[in-house]
């Protein structure tokens, strides 16, 4: 049976709430770094705020607070930053409001993700009260508020700010909303990598009447797109299901139809497992366009930059002590899950072992979005027991 979770001594409702009532969409802070600055400072955190920046992306600020000097040390990752509420006279609730109805907790970001981070804040607080204050090694939270935009001035640079101040994790648990129906179904131990890029067919311009003196890009582009999904990029690998091209568009800039454009583009995104990097599939698709061309199709690629890789941590001693802990307060074993876009995981996965588990995801970005205050009290307990049983 599994153990009913009870309120500690910090209650993740108010730290919640607190948050929620912080606006900070991307990439204002808004708030809500003061607000856990003054919350572990308290608790005797060493806090670190910095701000990132780089051409042609807004200035970033970030949040780094560690207590302990020893190993093990346990990371709590997330972000503070927002999507954009849209319309507020849509909302049935205030977006920054934290309005409590019926059991229900209303506000941008309470699920995705200020709900997962009050959780882990109160579950620390609880563990170091029960423990003296100090923890049996280390604990620290690395708070991004840039990971809803490009992901630039965020927890990649916060991750080698942290390196090069010799700070060395041993684990990272992401609270991102990880959860598909129920709190306690899922844990993602991977997502696939992104790209994006664009195909560019070259022909020549000309009157529809003489195509002899023209050369029809169009006919070049629909062979090349036949010929990149003739066959699969791959079949997949153990945790990953096989990655997928698709075209999202095609257009040649002609409105006039007695004329053959000099030029066909198509955009396309890939979703890519572990068998590739984004290097080796650049490499993939350019060899294949290019056999499918041969002499007779001037094409290129333009690819656009991309931080979006793989990551994948194998199931293990961590992933089956995090799952035993969800296990004990959920009575649910949950999945070990691959599925989903990206997440600032990428960017961890070459620092430690990182596993992602938070509230479920059914509201996340949505008008009202909402998350029970009993499962913001059931995932508190969940992290106090991972704690307790990670620094046993």
């Amino acid at each position: 049976m599994p153990d009913l979770p009870t309120m500690g001594v910090a209650d993740p409702i108010a730290i919640a709430r607190d948050l929620l009532r912080c606006p900070s969409v991307t990439p204002a802070e808004g708030g809500a770094l003061t607000m856990l600055e003054t919350t572990l400072g308290a608790a005797g955190f060493t806090v670190h705020r910095m701000t990132f920046s780089d051409a042609g992306t807004p200035d970033v600020e970030n949040f780094y607070a560690r207590i302990g000097d020893s190993a093990p040390h346990l990371m709590f990752a997330g972000h503070t930053d927002v999507v954009p509420p849209g319309n507020e006279a849509s909302w049935s609730h205030p977006p920054f409001a934290g309005e409590i109805v019926d059991g229900t907790l209303y506000g941008r970001g309470a699920v995705d993700m200020k709900g997962g981070i009050a959780a882990c804040i109160a579950a620390v607080l609880d563990h170091l009260a029960a423990n003296g204050g100090k923890p049996k090694g280390s604990i620290s939270f690395l708070i991004t508020g840039d990971e809803e935009s490009v992901a630039i001035n965020g927890t990649t640079k916060l991750l080698k700010w942290a390196a090069e101040h010799g700070e060395k994790f041993d684990h990272c648990i992401l609270a991102e909303p990880s959860n598909v129906d129920t709190l306690g179904d899922t844990i993602k131990i991977g997502r696939r990598g992104s790209l994006n890029g664009t195909l560019v067919v070259m022909g020549k311009q000309g009157h529809v009447a003489y195509p002899h003196r023209a050369d029809n890009p169009v006919r070049g582009i629909v062979a090349l797109i036949a010929a990149l999904n003739a066959e699969p990029l791959d079949r997949g690998s153990n945790f990953f299901d096989p990655s997928n091209l698709e075209f999202v568009s095609v257009d040649v800039g002609n409105k006039t139809v007695n004329l053959i454009p000099g030029e066909a583009r198509a955009r396309f995104n890939i979703r890519f497992n572990d068998r590739h990097t984004l290097d080796s599939l650049k490499h993939l698709i350019e060899t294949r366009a290019k056999k499918a061309a041969g002499d007779k199709i001037r094409f290129r690629f333009e690819w656009e930059p991309s931080n979006a890789g793989v990551f994948v941590t194998e199931p293990g001693t961590f992933t089956t002590m995090v799952s035993d802990a969800i296990a004990s307060v959920t009575g649910r074993k949950p999945e070990l899950s691959s599925s989903g876009g990206t997440s600032d995981a990428r960017f961890i996965k070459d620092y430690c072992p990182v596993v992602e588990f938070g509230l479920v995801g059914q509201s996340m970005h949505a008008i009202d979005e909402h998350v029970p205050t009993a499962d913001l009290v059931a995932l508190t307990a969940i992290y106090r027991r991972i704690l307790d049983r990670y620094f046993a």
